[in-house]
């Protein structure tokens, strides 16, 4: 039996996790990011994918949501104060669910069609 790779997740990897999420504004100055933390603790975006996909590493997981809610916070204050530009922040927030796009469908509560009824019409005399 050969071994593997000694794995790179442990205790102080995530302490040092736990600290890139606590103190990001020292680290990265504009917002916490996957990639930010990943450079942080020294391993890939993959490898940070793969942990928050492992139903053994759910503190891991609960670190990662934590610094994407922060990232969408700090998007959504930075863009609407003006500090970020505009179209970064539009950018952004989409990976946080948000759109800007327009529903111009015309359709009844249910998706029926709209009944129209004119009222107080006269018909013109010709």
């Amino acid at each position: 039996m050969t071994a593997g790779r000694p794995t790179l997740y442990t205790p102080e990897l995530l302490e040092a996790a736990h600290t890139y999420c606590r103190d990001w504004e020292s680290i990265e100055k504009t917002r916490p990011s996957i990639v930010g933390l990943a450079l942080y603790l020294g391993i890939t975006r993959k490898t940070v994918h793969e942990w928050v996909n492992d139903p053994e590493k759910t503190e891991f997981c609960d670190i990662v949501e934590n610094i994407l809610s922060k990232q969408e916070q700090v998007l959504f204050d930075k863009g609407l104060s003006g500090d970020f530009n505009a179209s970064i922040v539009k950018l952004g927030l989409t990976k946080h669910g948000y759109s800007d796009k327009v529903d111009s469908t015309l359709a009844a509560p249910g998706g029926g069609p709209v009944m129209w009824q004119v009222v107080g019409v006269e018909p013109s005399e010709s």
